[in-house]
Order: structure tokens, then C-alpha cells, then sequence
């Protein structure tokens, strides 16, 4: 089983970023943080690295739902979403499958908002295709 959805978009690095940050917020997410790997690298390490930024999103109404049904899960909380510039210069977005990363809580409630919270990030991949 795969961990996350992907696909490539046919704009640059920075506007996939926009369009896939808008995406989100189209479906209920908002991000609540970013981290630019490239440049965190870059000061902490003094290496160079391929444009990476992960977006930290969240579905306020789902996330409170998740933490009432297993206080710890927040964990496992926001959902993350990459933005990379792979080596042939084609921008990819991709998003953590919420069901594969919550396989090991056993949780029946928690598996419910889970499969809730896959259809609307395979829903975001989707809509950037």
C-alpha cells in the first residue's frame, strides 16, 4: 500500500505552491505551516537541495473530530503536502494518505474520519492534474 497520492503539475515551483495551497482551502484545509527544506538545509547543513516545501494542512472540523476520538492522534496531525521540483525540472504535489499512516491505531472511529479526510486530499491531487 502506498503512503501518498501524487501527480505533476505543468506550472512553475512557486505558482504550484499557490494553486496547491488554493486546492486545499477548496476542500475545508487550511495550512497551517510551511517549511522550506531547501532553504532550511541550506542554513542548517550548508548544502544545497532541490527545491521541497511541505505544507502542514489541517480540516479544523476533522482534526477536532480525529482528537476527540484519540487524544494522541495529534501526533500524527497536520496532513502534510509536498510541492518538489524533481531533477527533470517537472513539479510534483503529493499528500499523505491519511488511512495508510493511521493503519497501526486501532480505532474504529478514528479509521471513519480518516477515510473522510483520503477522499478530500485524493480530491486536492486530483484537482491539480
Amino acid at each position: 500500500m502506498s503512503y501518498y497520492y501524487s501527480t505533476t503539475v505543468d506550472v512553475p515551483f512557486e505558482e504550484a505552491i499557490e494553486k496547491t495551497t488554493e486546492a486545499l482551502k477548496e476542500e475545508g484545509f487550511g495550512v497551517l505551516t510551511e517549511i522550506d527544506i531547501k532553504a532550511t538545509l541550506k542554513k542548517k547543513l550548508d548544502v544545497d537541495f532541490k527545491k521541497y516545501q511541505i505544507l502542514g494542512a489541517c480540516n479544523p472540523p476533522l482534526a477536532h473530530k480525529a482528537l476527540t476520538a484519540e487524544d494522541h492522534i495529534g501526533l500524527m496531525l497536520p496532513c502534510n503536502v509536498i510541492v518538489q521540483e524533481n531533477k527533470n525540472g517537472e513539479v510534483e504535489v503529493s499528500a499523505v494518505d491519511p488511512v495508510a499512516s493511521m493503519q497501526a491505531i486501532e480505532n474504529e472511529e478514528l479509521a471513519d474520519i480518516a477515510n473522510e479526510v483520503q477522499a478530500l486530499l485524493k480530491k486536492v491531487i486530483t484537482n491539480l492534474s
